[in-house]
């Protein structure tokens, strides 16, 4: 295997965006702490599988952003690792042809040159951190990262969230149980040691003095949605029990949205509401959106797959995304709670 460093050499990050890859941190860790009054979207494809796909959703939230800078802080959601329950396609990073077969130094050279890119254009980028030695392939790109519901147990994952450079969203359970994302958000805000890789390849003891910027995301499980206001109020009140990070983040999709991806716009506008009638500790929502709306399976390649269409979890398309968005920019303009804060603008060159 190539190592981090060796990828980051030869794909490196040119000097003014990472620049903008700092602001952007700056700017969502100050969403969280409450000090900008704008709404973090993240949003885009439950995984990307189609680069040129990718880069169009890409251009679409770019001009979209223009739009609503006032009010929402958007981040494009590029997810490249799918932690699964038993089997199945596991992403971009594992398996980038789609084959079955696996090409993981070609899925992280794409991976990487992907979010490049895109960051080129000044649009800040987010992700999953589910396998802890692929991290420094990618992580000088990355503006927001999360610890996935089924990792939000795990002592390594909470560690490496404690020295990762950019604020850390950690899920409630599968389970539904929100105890866990708070536990793990005490853990993560924590100074922790832990073995792993460093950018060279070698092991090494990481040393950290905690991430300031651990949050806790809401995204519902086995015993029901959690967007409502009494839900995100309790969860509050368990971060403020132990002095943590109040501010949540609302996952309108996965079991928030029942699994049926129209139901996500259902969690928006609650949400919505929630900050239309007062302070609100939700700081940021999560939408699942694609070029066109719904999924499709892989078939191994039996049949074409249809151009911008999920190959995971079904996705809004483009015009409901915008559509919803808009509406939310409209709502909370109305409302007063807008700023005209932002990060820098970085050159058009990805090199």
């Amino acid at each position: 295997m190539l190592t981090p460093a060796a990828l980051k050499q030869h794909l490196p990050v040119s000097a003014t965006s990472r620049v903008f890859v700092d602001d952007a941190r700056s700017v969502i860790g100050r969403i969280i702490d409450g000090a900008d009054p704008r709404l973090l979207v993240i949003v885009g494809p439950c995984s990307i599988h189609d680069v040129h796909a990718a880069h169009e959703y890409a251009g679409h939230l770019k001009r979209l952003q223009e739009t609503v800078a006032p009010t929402l802080y958007l981040v494009m959601r590029t997810y490249f690792e799918k932690p699964r329950t038993t089997v199945g396609w596991r992403g971009l990073l594992d398996d980038p042809r789609l084959s079955g077969q696996g090409d993981l130094e070609h899925g992280l050279t794409t991976a990487r040159e992907l979010l490049r890119t895109i960051v080129a254009t000044g649009l800040p980028c987010a992700t999953e951190s589910l396998d802890p030695m692929l991290v420094p392939y990618l992580d000088d790109l990355v503006a927001w990262t999360a610890i996935g519901a089924r990792t939000a147990e795990s002592q390594i994952h909470r560690a490496m969230a404690s020295q990762l450079p950019m604020p850390v969203g950690i899920k409630n359970g599968t389970d539904g149980r929100v105890v866990t994302a708070v536990d793990g958000v005490e853990t993560a805000a924590s100074a922790q040691r832990y073995l792993g890789l460093d950018d060279s390849g070698s092991l090494r003891l990481h040393e950290s003095t905690g991430n300031p910027h651990a949050h806790v995301v809401l995204r519902g499980g086995q015993s029901g949605s959690n967007f409502d206001a009494e839900s995100v109020a309790n969860c509050a009140a368990a971060l403020k029990a132990r002095s943590l990070q109040s501010g949540v983040i609302v996952d309108c999709s996965h079991a928030n949205s029942n699994k049926q991806h129209e139901r996500q716009l259902i969690a928006l506008d609650a949400v919505a509401a929630q900050l239309r009638h007062g302070q609100s500790p939700v700081r940021g929502v999560m939408l699942e959106s694609n070029l066109f709306e719904g999924n499709q399976k892989v078939n191994g390649g039996l049949a074409p797959l249809r151009y911008g269409v999920s190959i995971t979890d079904a996705c809004l398309g483009w015009e409901q995304t915008e559509s919803a968005l808009r509406r939310l920019h409209q709502q909370l303009s109305a409302n007063g709670l807008a700023s005209g804060g932002g990060a820098a603008e970085p050159d058009s060159a990805a090199a």
